[in-house]
């Protein structure tokens, strides 16, 4: 980028600066400095250090508008970090349903699972989410499918002391 009064390109060090204050706007939630950054020219899906996304960030942070706002400008709702995780996972791993509801609507893969297998479900069954847990399986999200140790949601919630959940599915499974 550069000043209309000093046409200098942003040396690398400026970039990478930048960079950062735009996945710090992620991070903060603030839908209209991002919606302006987007009308731009900025990159919807730009992944940091980490291959985080803007969407990614203000999904796990819990930023319902940044997340609406993201979507709305085209942000892949599958773009996977370096550790495999999607925003549909950050969110239920913070245990954000309405985060997890519009990224749902806006085309997230319910059963889609990081390098580890685990889906949105076991997330939420894991930390006894009961209406995540409700919402994603009336989305059909599948109770039986086991993440890489073939571990089900069940099985997670078991594990960690999830009992309501637990009883859910178990019910459930029968």
């Amino acid at each position: 980028m550069s000043d209309e009064r000093n046409p200098q390109p942003m040396t690398e060090d400026e970039t990478a600066e930048f960079a950062e204050q735009v996945f710090d706007v992620a991070r903060k939630g603030d839908a209209e400095m991002l919606g302006r950054l987007l009308e731009k020219g900025l990159s919807v899906n730009l992944r940091n250090h980490k291959g985080d996304t803007l969407l990614m960030l203000a999904s796990y942070h819990g930023h319902l508008e940044a997340v609406r706002t993201l979507l709305a400008h085209g942000a892949d709702p599958e773009i996977r970090n370096d550790n495999g995780q999607s925003p549909i996972a950050g969110a239920a791993f913070k245990g954000d349903l309405p985060v997890v509801e519009l990224l749902v609507e806006q085309g997230a893969d319910i059963e889609g699972a990081g390098a580890d297998g685990r889906t949105a479900l076991m997330m939420a069954a894991m930390f006894n989410r009961m209406a995540m847990v409700d919402y994603l399986l009336r989305k059909g999200a599948d109770p039986k499918r086991g993440d890489a140790k073939g571990i089900t949601a069940l099985g997670a919630a078991q594990a960690m002391g999830a009992t309501e959940t637990a009883a859910r599915l178990q019910a459930l499974i029968g």
